[in-house]
């Protein structure tokens, strides 16, 4: 893992690598794409959650009763940008099959590019928790640094952003808002085209995910 800031840490990893390039073939149908990002979002989540508290509790086991580590706390809250961060969620939660989950909804505007938020429902208590924003896209930064701020206004302190892809625009962006929270990508890209898309990219994450156009 390569650390691009104090805050932003990028994945190196042979297996993320290899099925980030599997998603920028545009011969990638729908159903391998979604499948793709779901592995990619648990192998995310595998490093990204290698510093949840730990304690220890009493076990028997079939020879002794011994202490043992579990994780400690509320669990885990998953918080997917609606709608291509849902395609990384069942990764994770395959990770943490107790964790709750949370939806933020945000569009962007054709024009403006810039975000409006639509819906967002967290899991309460969400100051107790780990929280876990998923976005396999990050652009202008505009949607995630939004999204961040809104976690923020309603209690949200241990946060973690998860994006498979980024520009170098929204991870300076992030960098400069957020400096409190942990953005891990998968693959820093080139740059943003005149259109806002991140190049190479991979085209449009939720529309390969669902597939709708």
């Amino acid at each position: 893992m390569k650390k691009l800031y104090d805050n932003v840490y990028e994945f190196t990893h042979p297996l993320i690598q290899h099925k980030i390039t599997m998603l920028r073939d545009k011969n990638t149908g729908t159903n391998e794409f979604r499948k793709i990002v779901e592995e990619i979002g648990m192998l995310m989540g595998f490093e990204a959650l290698a510093d949840l508290p730990m304690e220890d509790v009493e076990v028997e086991t079939p020879i002794e009763k011994c202490m043992s580590p579990v994780i400690s706390g509320r669990k885990l809250a998953i918080v997917p940008i609606l709608r291509a961060g849902l395609g990384m969620v069942p990764g994770i939660l395959a990770l943490t099959p107790t964790a709750k989950v949370g939806h933020i909804g945000m569009y962007r505007d054709e024009e403006t590019h810039e975000p409006h938020e639509y819906f967002c429902k967290l899991p309460k208590p969400i100051e107790e928790r780990t929280i876990v924003v998923t976005d396999p896209m990050l652009a202008t930064g505009g949607s995630a640094c939004d999204a961040i701020t809104l976690i923020k206004q309603h209690g949200g302190k241990r946060i973690k952003f998860l994006s498979i892809i980024a520009a170098p625009e929204g991870v300076e962006k992030f960098h400069s808002e957020h400096p409190d929270v942990e953005l891990y990508i998968g693959h820093l890209d080139r740059c943003l085209n005149e259109a806002a898309y991140i190049c190479p990219g991979l085209g449009d994450a939720g529309d390969r995910i669902f597939g709708t156009k």
